[in-house]
């Protein structure tokens, strides 16, 4: 699907380089990078002076999408200029492989599964004409039985789609006296169920109401109906991990709030927290072996937007966090990066990795997420003022030019 582009090279650039920095030329050909300080031999040559050069972005879970479809709660748009919009957005924000947060729930609407069949259809179908890669993260809400189907069918796709198990309906109904990030297990016998007349709860679930286009009762009611699924998810979580499995799909968990919760997930194969919602649930799974995800919003605000969730920067510090996600915004994905910089958290070719090199291995994309020969041409060239906010100047996807812009001044 990618076309072949004629050789490249940037020069005049400080290339960030695994464990260094750099100041060097690098050539690509054919969507590869060939050689760093190599000859020109008659190719395209990009000024790179004053700027950083370090691979694009691997974004493991973004939904800013759902922007785009619906930029008002109930008011949708055409999922065509949708998803051409949000790969502008992408390719603006150096990210050149993005993995779409497709919530697969049994509200009506936007996070319906209707809705991801149509933008999975829309997706493979625009192909051709979008800038970056993108693929999806099946975002399963597994009391969503009527997914079952569509996550089979998605899995026999071009892309391979990773798989993220959510229970949206738990923390829904989780009683008020106890925190999210602390709740049980879903699965556990005595877990706290709220009082439907609460009203906190039917005001939390007002939000909701509106995204799904309906009466607050009518959303209360479906919430209602959807727990008395609860016996059977067990079962239906089993038969989506064996499909993932089959599949080779990368899987995650998602809010783990207890070890127990990421025991159970690590058990069906996925081997990915994403935002664990307390230090002790990241410790166990770093001795675990698996990968730990966090909000780059998180890193770029300085703490999370929950409020008691950890907060990037110590996570990072303490060695228990790998990737960082753009989550709700593109932009955090450099925002973050330049804010635990500029903390002290660490420098930038060492923290770099956690927004390309880490989540590329974490999907099983060796071809990408460093510059290095062989290495698939995905590139961002950041202009970065020290003590000011760095802003992406030039997006490369496999070799082709996804963006460019040119200052004014």
């Amino acid at each position: 699907m990618m076309e072949k582009t004629a050789a490249t090279v940037i020069e005049g650039a400080t290339l960030v380089l695994g464990d260094r920095l750099e100041k060097a030329s690098l050539r690509f050909e054919g969507g590869v990078i060939t050689a760093i300080d190599g000859a020109r031999d008659g190719a395209t040559v990009v000024d790179g002076s004053g700027h950083l050069l370090g691979p694009a972005f691997v974004d493991i879970h973004g939904d800013a999408f759902e922007r785009q479809l619906m930029p008002r709660p109930g008011t949708m748009f055409p999922v065509d200029a949708a998803l051409l919009e949000t790969d502008r957005q992408l390719a603006a924000n150096g990210i050149a492989t993005t993995y779409h947060a497709l919530t697969l729930s049994w509200e009506p609407g936007l996070r319906s599964v209707e809705m991801g069949r149509a933008v999975f259809e829309t997706l493979t179908r625009l192909r051709p004409r979008l800038a970056v890669e993108n693929r999806l993260q099946l975002r399963w809400e597994s009391f969503c039985f009527e997914a079952v189907d569509f996550i089979r069918d998605a899995l026999q796709g071009e892309f391979t789609p990773s798989i993220a198990f959510n229970d949206h309906t738990s923390m829904a109904l989780l009683d008020n006296s106890v925190s999210m990030q602390e709740r049980p297990f879903e699965f556990s016998p005595d877990f706290p169920v709220v009082d439907l007349a609460d009203p906190a709860f039917r005001g939390r679930m007002g939000e909701r109401a509106k995204r799904a286009k309906m009466s607050l009762d009518e959303m209360i009611a479906l919430i209602a109906s959807m727990w008395e699924r609860r016996p059977q998810v067990p079962a239906v979580i089993d038969t989506v991990a064996s499909l993932g499995r089959a599949a080779g799909a990368p899987m995650l968990s998602h809010d783990d709030s207890q070890i127990e919760t990421r025991d159970y997930f690590r058990g069906q194969g996925a081997r990915i927290s994403e935002f664990p919602m307390n230090r002790r649930v990241a410790l166990a799974a770093r001795e675990a072996g698996d990968r730990i995800v966090f909000g780059a919003p998180n890193a770029a605000r300085g703490g999370s937007h929950l409020g008691s969730s950890p907060g990037v920067a110590q996570m990072v510090r303490e060695g228990l966090c790998d990737i960082l996600a753009s989550d709700y915004y593109y932009p955090a994905m450099l925002i973050g990066l330049a804010r635990l910089v500029a903390d002290g958290v660490g420098p930038v070719e060492t923290l770099w990795p956690l927004v390309s090199g880490n989540p590329a291995q974490a999907l099983d994309l060796r071809d990408r997420g460093e510059i290095a020969v062989g290495k698939r041409a995905d590139l961002v060239l950041v202009e970065w003022p020290e003590q000011s906010t760095p802003v992406v100047r030039r997006t490369w996807a496999a070799g082709r030019t996804a963006y460019n812009a040119t200052p004014a001044g």
